[in-house]
């Protein structure tokens, strides 16, 4: 399914806030078929593995923490031309620099608590999707 599938997030922030639904509903508007959800908790470890690539960065230890405190919302969208298009619904990573209309813009805090990943390559799409869901578990 390349191409037609991506991962998304609703961060700790987002969740705290109240906007799990409005951005669901902002998902799904934009044509995003949702092939699985799922309101959980990310362990520290689960988190130290997922972000595994910025392990070097100044700002890990920031983010493990910050995606520990609090549930999330895993999500595997479906839709053409799936990864490209829900990075362009999300906006950019600094909320301060995202289009008008775009959930970050809408939702987000800051650069370090922006409301909602996304996957950046269809290849990260489906390692970060079966990082979170089992097979049984999406549609």
């Amino acid at each position: 399914m390349a191409g037609k599938r991506t991962f998304t997030m609703i961060k700790p922030d987002a969740v705290e806030n109240g906007h799990i639904g409005p951005i669901i509903e902002k998902i799904t508007s934009a044509g995003f078929k949702i092939k699985a959800l799922k309101f959980t908790q990310m362990s520290k470890r689960d988190a130290q593995e997922f972000y595994a690539i910025h392990k070097e960065r100044p700002f890990f230890g920031e983010l493990v923490a910050f995606m520990t405190r609090g549930p999330i919302v895993a999500a595997i969208l479906e839709k053409e031309n799936a990864v490209e298009d829900f990075r362009m619904l999300i906006g950019a990573t600094n909320p301060a620099e995202a289009a008008e209309g775009t959930i970050r813009k809408l939702f987000a805090k800051d650069i370090g608590e922006n409301a909602v990943h996304g996957s950046d390559s269809d290849e990260n799409a489906t390692i970060e999707g079966a990082f979170h869901f089992s097979g049984r578990e999406i549609f």
